[in-house]
């Protein structure tokens, strides 16, 4: 009697066996892999979200220094040039309109480069056009991405 006994004991044994324990950490490592990668994409998101938003309030300060310098015009087409313009940064040199404009690139070359990565700036003006236009571009590297990603906005500058 003793013997059916204990088999009718160990078939109603209660917790969990090897076998499950095993298939349960599978599943969570699994798991957590899958959070590992969605945390590694959404860093990548983050870092890609935040250099184009640098990249439009670059392109919008280039703007906002032409509206404010209309004399300029075919100027922010040139090269850029530390000419000591900058009031804020005391220059004090009395500048004209195209050597502002000169200065307003180099600065804001310097922005570019210093926010993004591997961050390049041009300005192309076209007088052909009624109103003149000013194609503003940012351009940066990516990582993941072939070649340089690039914001790009056109500015239409009424004449008076």
């Amino acid at each position: 009697m003793s013997v059916v006994n204990t088999n009718i004991f160990m078939r109603h044994q209660t917790g969990f066996s090897l076998v499950e324990v095993m298939v349960a950490l599978v599943v969570l490592s699994v798991g957590m892999i899958g959070i590992a990668a969605l945390h590694g994409q959404s860093l990548s998101a983050g870092r890609t979200a935040q250099y184009r938003s640098v990249a439009i309030n670059l392109s919008a300060d280039m703007a906002d220094r032409i509206r404010v310098n209309r004399l300029a015009e075919a100027a922010y087409g040139g090269a850029a040039a530390n000419n000591n313009c900058d009031p804020v940064a005391g220059g004090g040199v009395d500048c004209t309109p195209a050597q502002m404009a000169a200065h307003d690139l180099f600065v804001w070359n310097q922005l570019v480069q210093q926010l993004l990565p591997n961050g390049q700036a041009q300005v192309l003006f076209n007088a052909g056009t009624n109103p003149p236009t000013f194609t503003i571009t940012v351009a940066w590297d990516e990582v993941g991405e072939a070649a340089p990603v690039q914001h790009q906005i056109q500015l239409q500058q009424p004449t008076f």
